[in-house]
């Protein structure tokens, strides 16, 4: 199979260390600031940065229609802190008018972990990531306040304040989590999300983590 085609939004937020990574575990990474660069990828990655100004970005460059056309579509997508915010249905602690892009039947609180100087490192068991807790940087994260039925809980916090709080969720092949993986040099993540990329361009149907029995399959299950 050739190397898929994953995009990541550079609208803003950090775009370089995504791409890096993606290309890393052998994608094809390029940069989505189109409509038309967005209908030629395979995958969607939306970064970490400033989710109100993504969102004003998206809606200014003609990209916010497309977007969740895309994620309606089907379209394999990973967000990761503010693009958690973004595929998120419903918002808590955001400005009233601010859109989101949807796909995840949560609810998301935006800074829900505080302000930049309260930024933290973290080790989070993930369902499905093989090689034990993946390291994860927390800044102005939001968490998932309330997760729908159709909302695989991926990974929460443990211990501390925060103890319990949802911090990684995947529904069909819309993937996101509160913190960034790609700050760490622990590619797992990445490197599961664009297995799930694979298998939407082989057509094959994805297995959620909690499906079926024996080892996870690295290409169905986050």
């Amino acid at each position: 199979m050739s190397a898929p085609r994953i995009g990541v939004l550079a609208l803003q937020g950090d775009v370089r260390e995504h791409l890096a990574v993606l290309t890393g575990l052998g994608a094809e990474a390029v940069t989505v600031r189109r409509p038309a660069e967005l209908a030629a990828v395979d995958g969607l990655v939306l970064p970490g940065g400033e989710s109100t100004t993504m969102a004003k970005l998206a809606v200014r460059t003609g990209l916010l229609e497309p977007l969740r056309d895309a994620v309606r579509g089907g379209l394999p997508v990973y967000g990761t802190c503010a693009g958690l915010v973004l595929l998120a249905d419903r918002l808590l602690d955001a400005p009233p008018d601010q859109p989101t892009i949807g796909g995840l039947d949560v609810t998301v609180r935006r800074n829900a972990f505080g302000r930049q100087a309260e930024s933290f490192e973290s080790s989070v068991p993930l369902a499905g990531v093989p090689g034990g807790s993946v390291s994860a940087v927390f800044i102005r994260a939001p968490w998932v306040e309330e997760a729908g039925p159709q909302v695989e809980v991926l990974g929460r916090v443990g211990g501390g304040p925060a103890d319990g709080r949802i911090v990684a969720v995947r529904q069909g092949d819309v993937v996101a989590t509160s913190f960034h993986p790609e700050l760490t040099g622990d590619t797992r993540v990445h490197e599961l999300f664009v297995g799930v990329v694979r298998r939407a361009v082989g057509g094959a149907v994805a297995v959620p983590s909690g499906a079926g029995a024996g080892a996870p399959d690295p290409g169905g299950a986050l």
